[in-house]
């Protein structure tokens, strides 16, 4: 039977959606099958919680099918007939439990069923499902103490209902009052050991209830500039729709003159203009495309009045994207009504839950919480567990990657979610300015990548020193230099060559060959390593595999191909999969003969001879490497064969084909190409790649320069490396 939780809140704007995506975060780390369920829903369309989860985690909730079940009755259904209600929110969620190994249910919203009784509504829901809670309660604007009578309240209910209580978040606490909080909070642990009315205890007999403490971040309750422009009434008149998306952090009305306005810009402000006052106008827009001060979320002109007609032809000409909207209210209206505007993680905003995901991680041990469910990881690795290994795996370390193409907004986009997130440190190559006009268009934040722009002089001469260094052998001169390093992949490739930054990524927008190109020139490879190759991880739906080289060598020598075999288990050990080499061919064994068999088999005696440790067949055929069935009757004395987790393709055309036959028949999730065998980490992406995608083989760039870092013995603080470019470092203004 899977293993439930119950979320639920002890009062309204408690925040238990951030609550709720951190727990579905830790436990998709650990088991493979993860459900969400929802009991009452609102009839008005698609529930926020379950969207927010689906676009978040989508191997969780994948499709429309999904989302309905994870969906019980509606409140109307509630008001109805409570019993019949609860007895259908049962069934549906036994049919969500049947196909999960851990099910997360989130509870009532504090919207409908009635602020008294609804925790009691929840806490009766819980019983009924089997589920321990993990409460949360609301502590913005409250002291200490007031945070601690409303945990002892509402935990006293639950007991009466006989619920088994897990532990309990203070949510929304003031960041100075963490520590009050906590010490608050212990007397409602010795709660958690009383009975209920019906003599249940809260807790297991000796079990301490585990309490957490999570700060106010006003980022996660701000709303949208759309949401406060519907407020209002609003109407866009200039600037970019898209970026009606981005939330408005803080408000400020610009009924003074223009210097004193400029005093009270802040970042991801929303400014009020009254509509007569076009000089405020232009130049809150001229301070936001500047560099010299904060960057807005947009404008209100308040008062119903637009620009006239010479304004607007000069705003035109300015060409901003600040979204400027026009509402009829009056600037005091207009601003009492966006202060008391609200947002909620459920907006959907990729920055919103990027944070949201971040705040859990640091103030609630995930690990220990689901410890005491009971909930053991499974052997099952499914594409979600692999990526978020491989997330905490390059969090772990926060090494520096460097990203050439600075201005492409996919790139810009995956640099902001890889910063928020702590996946790694970034280096944005370009010209500063262009770089903060791209990320302005894309209306990302990426003001803490650090910008590089290779024209400029002093990093200019250190790379053309470099690069005429090593090429010096090919007569390259430091002229011929000069000329070269400003092409950014030469850049990013010198910078990752001079320890200025520990890996790269590109291909975005350039070709394979313009991407690594630069590598095996300046890098160039492991010593032992004659061959740079590839390796996808092919995310199957409960293992990964590793299928090596799909994407570089056509037609590998023996010699080489043993090289593939040996990067290949490397690379695999790296990513915590545990290597064992299936050696490809038409053939099993000793059945077959001709050149391309004997080729593979020489290529597996290089290996063993290389490398006795490595568990290793071949010649063996796909089947008989991966299906114990077939292994038994081909190879039945072999350690690999029917169990194999690297396979290692004879060329090209069987490798590229294979994994994408298996990719698009079995639906398996492809990571890659990941290239091997350099002596530091250069990735290329496809030039269709998309965010997530980047983001991805950041976090694999990161791993592979720890790893690599580690097998040489070098092991020293990424942030130690980049010392030799601080005086041509730029930060991004946005």
């Amino acid at each position: 039977m899977a293993r439930s939780l119950y979320v639920a809140a002890a009062g309204p704007e408690s925040g238990k959606s951030a609550v709720a995506l951190g727990v579905v975060e830790a436990m998709v780390r650990r088991v493979g099958r993860v459900g969400l369920f929802r009991p009452v829903v609102r009839a008005d369309g698609p529930d926020p919680v379950v969207a927010l989860v689906r676009q978040r985690f989508p191997a969780v909730v994948p499709d429309d099918a999904a989302a309905a079940a994870a969906c019980g009755v509606t409140y109307d259904d509630v008001h109805t007939d409570p019993a019949e209600a609860t007895a259908r929110i049962v069934e549906r969620f036994r049919a969500v439990e049947r196909e999960h190994d851990a099910v997360l249910v989130v509870g009532t919203d504090y919207t409908d069923v009635g602020a008294p009784t609804e925790l009691a509504f929840n806490g009766h829901l819980a019983v009924n499902l089997g589920a321990p809670v993990l409460l949360v309660v609301n502590a913005r604007g409250r002291t200490p103490a007031d945070v601690a009578a409303a945990a002892d309240v509402a935990c006293g209910s639950l007991a009466a209902h006989a619920c088994r209580l897990l532990g309990v978040v203070a949510n929304r606490v003031d960041p100075d009052e963490l520590k009050d909080v906590q010490e608050s909070l212990a007397a409602v642990r010795g709660l958690a050991h009383g009975a209920g009315t019906d003599g249940a205890a809260a807790v297991s007999p000796g079990t301490e209830l585990a309490v957490h403490v999570l700060p106010e971040e006003p980022l996660l309750s701000a709303p949208t500039v759309q949401r406060v422009v519907d407020a209002v009434g609003g109407d866009l008149v200039l600037g970019a729709p898209e970026r009606l998306a981005v939330e408005a952090r803080s408000f400020v009305v610009a009924a003074m003159t223009l210097p004193r306005v400029l005093e009270y810009l802040r970042e991801d402000g929303l400014v009020i203009v009254p509509g007569d006052r076009s000089d405020v106008l232009v130049g809150v827009l001229m301070a936001h495309r500047s560099q010299t001060f904060p960057r807005l979320s947009g404008v209100i002109l308040s008062g119903g009045t637009r620009p006239e007609p010479p304004v607007q032809r000069l705003l035109d000409g300015i060409g901003s994207r600040l979204p400027v909207a026009v509402t009829p209210l009056n600037t005091f209206e207009a601003a009492t009504v966006a202060a008391g505007t609200r947002g909620a993680l459920t907006d959907g905003s990729a920055r919103k839950i990027a944070t949201a995901l971040d705040l859990f991680a640091a103030h609630v041990d995930g690990p220990a919480l689901l410890d005491r469910l009971d909930l053991v990881r499974s052997d099952a690795v499914t594409p979600l567990m692999f990526e978020h290994d491989l997330v905490e795996r390059a969090r772990a370390t926060r090494r520096r990657i460097v990203l050439p193409e600075g201005t492409e907004p996919r790139v810009l986009a995956a640099a902001a979610a890889v910063l928020a997130r702590g996946i790694a440190d970034v280096v944005l190559l370009g010209d500063p300015a262009e770089v903060a006009r791209a990320a302005a268009r894309a209306a990302v934040d990426v003001s803490r990548a650090q910008v590089l722009d290779p024209a400029e002089d002093s990093l200019r001469t250190t790379l053309a020193t470099e690069y005429a260094r090593q090429r010096a052998h090919r007569g390259v001169t430091f002229e011929a230099a000069w000329d070269v390093v400003v092409d950014v992949s030469y850049a990013g490739t010198l910078l990752v060559e001079l320890g200025m930054a520990d890996g790269m990524v590109s291909g975005a927008a350039h070709t394979t060959a313009h991407t690594i190109r630069p590598a095996f020139e300046v890098i160039r490879t492991v010593p032992g390593v004659s061959v740079v190759s590839s390796v996808f991880f092919m995310c199957l739906a409960d293992r990964v595999l590793v299928y090596g080289d799909c994407a570089v060598n056509p037609d590998p020598t023996a010699e080489q191909l043993a090289d593939i075999a040996i990067s290949s288990a490397t690379t695999a050990a790296s990513f915590g999969v545990e290597p064992r080499v299936a050696m490809l061919s038409y053939s099993t064994g000793t059945s077959g003969a001709g050149k391309d068999v004997d080729k593979v088999r020489e290529a597996t005696r290089l290996v063993r001879e290389r490398a006795p440790h490595l568990q290793v067949e071949g010649p063996i055929q796909y089947d008989a490497a991966i299906d114990a069935g077939v292994a038994r009757t081909k190879l039945p004395d072999s350690t690999v064969a029917g169990r194999a987790t690297v396979f290692v393709f004879p060329d090209l055309n069987t490798g590229n084909n294979t994994y994408k036959a298996v990719q698009r028949s079995a639906g398996a999730l492809a990571v890659g190409p990941v290239l091997q065998g350099l002596r530091k980490p250069v990735n290329d992406l496809s030039r269709g790649a998309t965010v997530p995608d980047i983001v991805t083989t950041i976090a694999i760039t990161a791993v592979q320069a720890t790893s690599l870092a580690e097998a040489a013995g070098t092991t020293e603080a990424a942030e130690a490396a980049p010392l030799a470019v601080a005086a041509v470092a730029a930060e991004v203004a946005g």
